[in-house]
């Protein structure tokens, strides 16, 4: 990096600890400014364009009417791509007339110029396709101004020190660039107007994060109404918002049904191949038992409708589960700044605004994960049910007689809404095993060998829980067989009620179903023991884990920095 800037006019180096690091004052240098500052907002656009493009070219809702607002935006956008090219023929200016600038000075307005005609036609394309709020040009223009605040302090002490400014051009075309930044800032947060030609909601009280902003979507403003309607009076049926178009059982289920039919025309074409080949009828016929087509799965149906939604939730998951262990490490920072009477005292407020800014987006992310997780479960359920209930209306009466109308009702009320407990789970399968490595880890560079009697104790509770879960799961399969019996018996009260009301078997019947109902109580009662036993044991655990034998181990020296740090650990 010293050779893009360190030669030729305005040379500096690429990194000065003692301009950045060892001073009261801090600041960094030019080529820093030029180059890493300059390039953050590029490279993120560029990273998140292919997967933008993508989205946007599946996701069509009409075109909105160039604006006021869609115009002013692109004329802010055409006029950053002109300073920076304006920079640009000021550095060519520059080297034919001797002056030979840094070659930072053309790298950079190059790359800022190509990415701000980008995010120019990417403004027009957007609104091409209906999108009214675009969170990839509001973080975009966010690091703009983010990353140009350090320049404008800089420039202003530098001139200020020096008595006059050394690059005039420069110097103009910056402020020139912060303020249209900021101006694209601040216009990119407001909403642009419905697109045409897209469905219109005709549900008399429809849900406002349909057409809500992305800040808004962000912090979940659009639920502030209601909730403020929840604070003045108990809210009513009438006040509750109907469902999301992309939530309704239609449009799920047809998700569904599709992806489960391209499975049905796929198997039969599998099955083909695997036979098609050229073999002789000895091999044939060796073969032929393990010859086995893939038939169609439900599972791959549903991985192919919300694998989608459930990716996005797992990357906010990993961002949330990474921005745990920042804290505790930035604390540890912190108490060794305290520390040391030395340290500048800006350290202290970096780390602070630093563990403030890390607690907010954690909040944030967290939030936005629960937020799709659940809804991604309703889809489950709802995508499920459909699904089994559209088949029961077109099974024949042999496969009536296999499967009784019990276990269909079991299937719809029973295994859907286990798909949906299950959802906000799925991530621990690789979330948990992170968040395990990660603790030990920093664990071990705080207390050294001391933290491996409490993964010990950790490991000691997993039979014991393990032996819980199996009794529950034992527990919920005679539980479904009492649901499955009682459906039935009702099914057939239901059907011969005549015959049971001519001869007075009203009394025992009643006691039939009483009697597998309570058994099905006793069953949920004993369940419920056990969940309460396993929770014990794992709110227990830390406590035990800190009052293991290995906490008189700790070696010399560790103290606060590690204990903060692991308090803070997600167990």
């Amino acid at each position: 990096m010293d050779a893009l800037c360190g030669s030729g006019e305005l040379s500096s180096k690429f990194w000065d600890s003692n301009l950045s690091v060892h001073t009261d004052n801090p600041d960094l240098t030019p080529c820093f400014q030029n180059s890493v500052l300059a390039w953050i907002p590029c490279i993120y656009l560029w990273a998140a364009l292919p997967c933008y493009l993508f989205y946007l070219r599946h996701h069509r809702h009409g075109y909105i009417v160039l604006s006021h607002l869609s115009r002013l935006k692109t004329v802010l956008g055409v006029l950053l791509w002109c300073v920076s090219w304006a920079e640009l023929f000021y550095s060519f200016h520059g080297l034919i007339h001797g002056w030979a600038p840094a070659p930072i000075f053309f790298v950079t307005p190059l790359v800022v110029g190509i990415t701000m005609l980008l995010a120019t036609l990417l403004i027009q394309y957007e609104r091409l396709q209906g999108v009214q709020s675009s969170g990839v040009l509001i973080i975009f223009w966010f690091l703009c101004v983010f990353c140009a605040i350090i320049p404008f302090r800089s420039k202003i002490l530098l001139a200020k020190a020096e008595g006059r400014i050394s690059d005039p051009f420069r110097f103009t075309t910056f402020y020139i660039y912060f303020a249209l930044v900021l101006s694209a800032l601040i216009l990119s947060c407001f909403r642009e107007k419905p697109p045409l030609f897209s469905q219109k909601n005709v549900e008399p009280n429809p849900c406002p994060e349909a057409s809500a902003g992305f800040l808004s979507r962000l912090s979940f403003w659009w639920f502030t109404k209601m909730a403020i309607l929840g604070y003045r009076r108990p809210l009513e049926e009438k006040d509750l918002w109907s469902l999301n178009e992309e939530d309704k059982s239609h449009k799920v289920v047809q998700r569904l049904l599709e992806a489960w039919r391209k499975q049905e025309k796929q198997a039969p074409r599998k099955a083909e191949a695997a036979t098609g080949k050229n073999v002789s009828s000895e091999d044939e016929a060796l073969l032929q038992a393990r010859r086995r087509p893939r038939g169609p799965s439900f599972l791959r149906a549903m991985v192919t409708t919300f694998g989608p939604s459930f990716l996005i939730g797992a990357c906010f998951k990993l961002i949330q589960d990474l921005l745990s262990f920042v804290n505790p490490q930035l604390l540890s920072i912190l108490i060794r700044f305290i520390s040391n009477p030395e340290a500048p005292s800006w350290w202290g407020f970096l780390v602070a605004g630093l563990m403030f800014v890390c607690s907010v987006m954690q909040t944030l992310i967290v939030n936005q994960y629960h937020q799709c997780i659940f809804v991604l479960a309703l889809r489950f359920r709802t995508g499920i049910i459909g699904v089994i209930y559209r088949k029961a209306l077109v099974i024949t009466s042999s496969v009536k007689r296999e499967s009784t109308v019990g276990e269909i009702v079991n299937l719809m009320a029973v295994d859907a809404q286990r798909f949906m407990d299950l959802a906000p789970f799925l991530n621990l399968v690789w979330s948990a095993p992170l968040q395990i490595i990660l603790a030990i880890y920093f664990l071990w560079q705080n207390l050294g060998p001391s933290a491996l009697a409490g993964v010990a104790l950790m490991v000691l509770m997993i039979p014991l829980n393990g032996a819980v879960a199996m009794k529950m799961r034992a527990f919920q399969v005679q539980q479904m067989k009492l649901k499955d019996s009682r459906i039935r018996l009702m099914s057939e009260i239901l059907a011969g009620i005549k015959v049971l009301k001519l001869y007075a078997w009203e009394p025992s019947f009643s006691e039939q179903v009483e009697g597998i109902r309570q058994r099905e109580l006793q069953l949920l009662r004993k369940a419920a023991y056990l969940h309460a036993l396993s929770t014990f044991f794992w709110t227990c655990t830390p406590f035990l884990v800190r009052l293991s034998p290995g906490a008189g181990l700790l070696p010399p020296g560790s103290g606060c920095p590690g204990v903060a740090g692991a308090q803070q650990t997600p167990p």
